[in-house]
């Protein structure tokens, strides 16, 4: 693998983690949300990963293939007052986790920063080498 490659790699990195932040953040955002446009509560979203292989080169990145909504059970909280409890007085809340998106935020985070690292990384090696030709 060159070292050139390894910045297509990074960068495929960085954008799968910056498509798993901006899904962390919806469900961070939507932790209280009781209905969307379909009036039905906010379900959590997850990314799925999978890696690129191109021809000749495998190995070469990854990238989300897909945003898959969670089937955990809705949250049911008691406020009977509310215009959408039901006869027992409980609301359907979304089935998101603060907890966990903060880990999955602080996990993709890290991620993405250690793509940059890498890349940084090969930047030097590639001037270093570029450095040893004068």
């Amino acid at each position: 693998m060159s070292l050139i490659a390894t910045f297509n790699i990074g960068s495929t990195g960085m954008t799968a983690q910056a498509m798993r932040l901006n899904v962390t953040a919806s469900n961070i955002a939507n932790v209280e949300s009781m209905s969307g446009p379909d009036g039905r509560p906010y379900r959590a979203r997850q990314v799925e990963f999978m890696a690129v292989n191109q021809p000749g080169l495998p190995g070469s990145g990854v990238q989300v293939s897909k945003v898959l909504e969670s089937n955990a059970p809705l949250r049911m909280e008691y406020r009977p007052g509310h215009p959408k409890a039901n006869n027992a007085g409980y609301v359907e809340m979304p089935n998101v986790n603060p907890v966990e998106e903060m880990v999955n935020m602080i996990s993709a985070s890290r991620s993405y920063q250690m793509n940059v690292e890498a890349m940084n990384v090969s930047r030097v090696l590639l001037l270093k080498t570029l450095d040893m030709g004068k």
